[in-house]
């Protein structure tokens, strides 16, 4: 690779951080003729390999004692715009904050290698039309999964499940043609003005303020507080067009795949042009032509998951993180942060604006609307002159379902009367799959995942139980593995294809939709969804959480929650505050359009706070609730809490560091400090796993006491120890 010739700073030495966690900061010698400077992307040799790495200020990284002759030489610079200080900043605080190591940072940046070398056109197959000398069950399989589609030799094998040499005999054949594809191609330009909608004087008023922001070129965050259907989406898309109109990059964070879809029509009706996405669902190909075009600065919105908030932007200009209370912008492993709050930083070190939309925002975010930190901004009636839906409870302890059945009456009443008038209904039940326990009447065996302290649930429409947390699958057997008699299996429990195959049995004429995270699983597989509920060729969607937000149906009138107090269960220290979101944000897709909504929770504990609150709309009065026992407890926004977990495949050995970490505790007045005791998820893909879990005051350096006390203990190889900083997860 042909050296690049910067117009930077003409160094001689360079401390590279290199894109491996294990190793630290490292110096180089930078040949002569070279300019490069802080930010630039380089390939360096460490051995006999050679290593990604970013010039890095060498005053912000620890110091390296190599003397200057024994420095070998960068071995290229990449072609790709240098990593921008406010990023570098960014990446800074992040691992400092969530006590993660720099380079695994600097990876979520540098994240599609693709990008950063190689030609700019590639080969790509598909389906020529032709047909194999002989046809074999993997040729047939593949002939009819590749059907439309085109990628490389790797995605065309994942997506058709069989292997690659198979598609090679196919492309020797002819089957599969090559197809030439110019990866840089532009995109299409948006349009700030391409569809100006009708704001009325509430959202006018809202979208101004932030038009003005967008303008001011300067750190401002807002809480955009919005009841469902309220448009919020319209009002924070002039944000959005005034950036454009500047010539600055936007970033809409969403926090499910799921939901692009749909975002993706209602941003081309506005703008005219699609944005570019960033999610993992994406192709090679794809993320490399995504990734150039958001450092160049040619992309002008990109919308993504939450990794999407590393990416290089050349010239940001608004960060919109719409469902901003969503606890799937946490991520739970690796670097674990949120990145929401990790949005409001970035938001910070570029001095832009930064718009958390929610209608359920999250205690944090209201807490620092109410200590002035956020401004928050209001939307507090439906767009359009729609009403709020009716809400009412089903007290199941008055009210039972028939034995084996999950709907009480009154909700089986109102289905009826649903499909009666032609009108849709939503069914909520935060479980996928049939039945999350399967157990032998005969001997009582269950059956469990053997990687994980889980059951494996049962997924009868694709006849597998399978464990939602490692991902292990198996076919249900014809006799119990245990005892050996057949036909003694028996699922206990309801999941959503359970309730859908009960709306089946009590209303045979109705059309039915199973909405989980295993039916859209892709964005495509989304889109067909919503398509189908608009065009009335659904009645009735039977739902997890995935269609608790962002979908709009001017049809579906009723909406059950199955049961309520599912999400109240198991410890969790933000239950109540989730159940509320979950419940709110599902109660929200009634009554979207001219007709009224009506919502019925099933619950078993009518008394319980968040159940009154809901039944009542009074989202105030929980809140105050439950930032009194917040407050109580020393829990966010008024204390910190902190998590280390220490796993091991050997559970002798994890107990043993775990003891070892919880012997070396250190005292503070301000830092509580339990456990260890083994996680309630006690084996989760096949580690054993123990945890810690730190309570602290507001005034606590809580990473550095982390950081301090760690530093002390070595462990053996096969243990893990990480770090969670303000904990959404607590198995």
């Amino acid at each position: 690779m042909a050296m690049r010739i910067s117009s930077t700073v003409t160094l001689t030495r360079v401390r590279l951080l290199v894109m491996n966690a294990a190793l630290g900061p490292l110096d180089y010698r930078v040949p002569d003729g070279v300019r490069i400077g802080p930010g630039t992307v380089v390939l360096a040799p460490l051995g006999p390999r050679q290593v990604t790495g970013i010039v890095w200020e060498p005053e912000r990284l620890p110091a390296t004692q190599v003397p200057e002759e024994k420095l070998r030489p960068i071995h290229a610079v990449l072609d790709v715009p240098p990593i921008r200080p406010e990023l570098r900043r960014l990446i800074e605080w992040t691992a400092d904050y969530y006590c993660a190591p720099l380079a695994s940072v600097a990876r979520m940046v540098i994240s599609s290698g693709g990008a950063l070398s190689g030609p700019s056109t590639m080969t790509e197959y598909r389906l020529s039309g032709g047909a194999p000398e002989r046809m074999t069950p993997q040729r047939e399989r593949a002939i009819g999964a590749l059907e439309g589609e085109q990628g490389s030799i790797r995605e065309l094998s994942g997506l058709s499940d069989v292997s690659e040499g198979v598609l090679r005999g196919l492309v020797n054949q002819g089957v599969l043609e090559p197809v030439s594809v110019d990866i840089d191609r532009p995109y299409t330009r948006a349009d700030a003005d391409h569809e100006t909608p009708q704001l009325n004087d509430e959202q006018a008023q809202v979208a101004a303020e932030l038009v003005a922001a967008v303008k001011a070129r300067e750190f401002a965050p807002f809480l955009l507080d919005g009841v469902t259907g309220s448009g919020k989406t319209e009002t924070y898309c002039e944000g959005i067009a005034q950036a454009l109109k500047d010539g600055r990059q936007v970033l809409v964070l969403l926090p499910e795949i799921a939901l692009t879809e749909a975002f993706l029509a209602r941003f081309e009706a506005r703008f005219g042009a699609a944005p570019v996405l960033w999610h993992s669902s994406l192709k090679s190909t794809e993320r490399r032509r995504a990734w150039r075009a958001i450092a160049s600065g040619e992309a002008q919105v990109v919308v993504g998951a939450r990794s999407a908030l590393f990416l290089p932007y050349a010239a940001l200009g608004l960060i919109v993180v719409d469902e901003a209370h969503e606890i799937s912008f946490k991520q739970d492993d690796g670097v674990r942060y949120n990145a929401r709050d990790v949005a409001v930083m970035r938001a910070r070190f570029e001095k832009i604006p930064v718009i958390l939309a929610s209608a359920t925002p999250a205690l944090e975010s209201l807490h620092m609307a109410d200590t002035g930190t956020y401004k928050r901004l209001v939307l507090a009636s439906r767009y359009g002159g729609a009403q709020l839906p009716t809400i009412r409870t089903i007290d199941l302890t008055q009210e039972q379902p028939g034995r084996g059945y999950w709907l009480a009456g009154p909700l089986v009443a109102g289905l009826k009367t649903r499909l009666e008038r032609g009108e849709q209904s939503l069914l909520f039940l935060n479980r996928r799959g049939y039945a999350p326990l399967t157990l032998c009447r005969h001997c009582g065996y269950r059956f469990q995942c053997p990687n994980c302290s889980a059951w494996l649930v049962e997924h009868r429409l694709s006849a597998r139980l399978a464990c939602h947390h490692c991902g292990h699958e198996t076919k249900p057997p014809e006799k119990c593995p245990e005892c050996g008699e057949p036909d003694c299996l028996v699922a206990c429990g309801p999941g959503v294809e359970r309730i859908a195959d009960e709306v089946a049995e009590i209303l045979p004429d109705a059309r039915i939709a199973v909405a989980t995270s295993d039916t859209l699983n892709s964005p495509e597989k989304a889109a067909e969804f919503v398509a189908q509920a608009e065009g009335g060729a659904i009645d009735v969607i039977v739902g997890t959480q995935l269609v608790t937000k962002g979908f709009h149906f001017p049809e579906l009138t009723l909406v059950g929650v199955i049961d309520a107090d599912l999400g109240l269960e198991g410890g969790d220290l933000r239950a109540a505050e989730r159940t509320y979101q979950q419940v709110a944000q599902v109660a929200g897709r009634a009554g979207r359009g001219a007709k009224p909504g009506e919502v019925l929770i099933q619950t078993r504990h009518v008394e319980a706070p968040v159940i009154a609150a809901l039944a009542a709309g009074d989202r105030d009065a929980f809140y105050e609730a439950e930032t009194d026992a917040r407050r109580h407890a020393g829990a966010p926004p008024f204390g910190r809490w902190g998590a280390i977990i220490v796993s091991s495949e050997d559970d002798r050995e994890a107990r043993e560091a775990a003891n070892r970490i919880g012997n070396a505790r250190p005292r503070f007045d301000d830092v509580m400090i339990l456990g260890p005791a083994p996680a309630p998820m006690a084996l989760l893909r096949g580690r054993y796993r123990y945890r810690l879990l730190l309570n602290a005051r507001r005034t606590a350096q809580l990473q550095q006491v982390i950081r301090d006390w760690l530093s002390t203990i070595n462990h053996p190889p096969g243990v893990r120890v990480g770090v969670d900083i303000d904990p959404y997860s607590f198995v």
